[in-house]
């Protein structure tokens, strides 16, 4: 694994289009299938994970990954910071309109994350 600069590392994220949001509940690690763009910085995230779950969440962790089995190559970008539940009508509509969902009603959650620390790695073959 090489590690990348947290430029690198927003532009992987920036061209992917699938991730999972990590989060504590209860004690135990939860992770979710998400969407994501990033935009203005932010990354908005929609999740099949409830916003009640999730809205007392100071902090949260996205990462993504492509990585090609049969290659060993790819990269992986976990990206952490605050986070808030997109509560406004207007803007909630206007993602779920940009970002495709599994399933809709209370397990349908728009999130804004500010990435404090972005890390990300490439997976690359050794060069002899």
């Amino acid at each position: 694994m090489v590690e990348v600069s947290g430029t690198e590392a927003l532009w992987l994220l920036e061209g992917a289009a699938q991730g999972r949001l990590v989060y504590i509940q209860r004690e135990s690690s939860v992770i979710r299938p998400a969407v994501h763009l990033l935009q203005y910085g932010r990354l908005i995230v929609r999740t099949p994970a409830q916003a009640t779950a999730l809205s007392d969440r100071a902090t949260l962790t996205y990462h993504a990954d492509e990585i090609r089995v049969a290659g060993g190559t790819g990269w992986t970008v976990t990206a952490t910071g605050p986070a808030e539940v997109i509560t406004d009508a207007d803007e909630a509509a206007h993602y779920r309109r940009t970002l495709p969902g599994w399933v809709h009603g209370p397990h349908d959650t728009l999130l804004r994350i500010r990435p404090q620390t972005v890390t990300g790695f490439r997976l690359a073959h050794e060069e002899a």
